[in-house]
């Protein structure tokens, strides 16, 4: 339903790619059965890294290490362990896709939502997870991304937390199944086990990841599963000798 606008009211026209992202969005909303899946993410161990390695790291290529890559590699990995997350919906059947092509949602300045792909995306380092989402990400903003960088997706993430967001709902990238946000990260106290066995009140860098999964490919357990892998991966892996 469209509304008439009133006296005093401005009139945005939608650009062309803000026409394409409402199609895109309502298709998306009326073909999944879309269900909201959210878990806790402790980044310490991310932390630690980007504190001890973050200078050089930006010395050497000219931007800062952030806490998107380390997710994108983990995510990658999980899906290797749930890769029905990594599928589509065909004729009464999941089309389940062993190739990861992982899709970053680009925001191009409010103007419009782009989401290129980074083709082949497990086995790449945390430096060329950033490197290569730092180029399309570029080069989407500057309208020099090919047909080829947007398409062949098989997997999205969407990444508003750099702007504090605590949870977000995302809707399915279509034919994709299941599309993850990445929120805010913030400091906060947490409960830590000490090697004695006893507990402790530590300071650790903590936020929230929301899983946007279609019911129809895959049920509540497997999703939660792949979160709790998801959480084990970032939480524990040695991310120093992944860098």
């Amino acid at each position: 339903t469209s509304s008439a606008p009133r006296e005093g009211d401005e009139v945005v026209p939608f650009n062309k790619i803000r026409l394409l992202t409402a199609e895109h969005m309502v298709r998306s909303k009326a073909t999944s059965a879309h269900t909201l899946m959210v878990r806790e993410i402790d980044y310490e161990a991310v932390e630690r890294v980007r504190r001890s390695l973050g200078d050089d790291f930006k010395a050497v290529e000219g931007f800062s290490l952030t806490y998107l890559p380390f997710i994108a590699v983990a995510s990658m990995q999980a899906l290797r362990d749930y890769p029905h997350l990594n599928s589509s919906v065909g004729d009464n059947e999941l089309i389940v896709h062993h190739t990861l092509n992982l899709g970053v949602a680009v925001d191009l300045d409010s103007e419009g939502l782009v989401v290129p792909v980074v083709k082949s995306a497990d086995g790449l380092t945390v430096r060329e997870m950033a490197r290569t989402i730092g180029n399309l990400a570029t080069r989407a903003r500057t309208k020099a991304l090919g047909v080829d960088d947007m398409s062949g997706g098989t997997f999205t993430i969407t990444n508003p937390g750099p702007y504090g967001t605590l949870m977000t709902g995302a809707i399915i990238n279509q034919p994709q199944v299941a599309i993850l946000s990445t929120d805010g990260v913030t400091r906060k106290p947490v409960v830590v086990n000490s090697p004695d066995g006893s507990e402790a009140i530590a300071i650790h860098s903590v936020g929230l990841v929301a899983l946007t999964f279609d019911h129809r490919a895959v049920d509540g357990a497997y999703a939660a599963k792949f979160l709790a892998r998801l959480a084990q991966l970032i939480q524990e892996s040695d991310w120093t000798s992944r860098l």
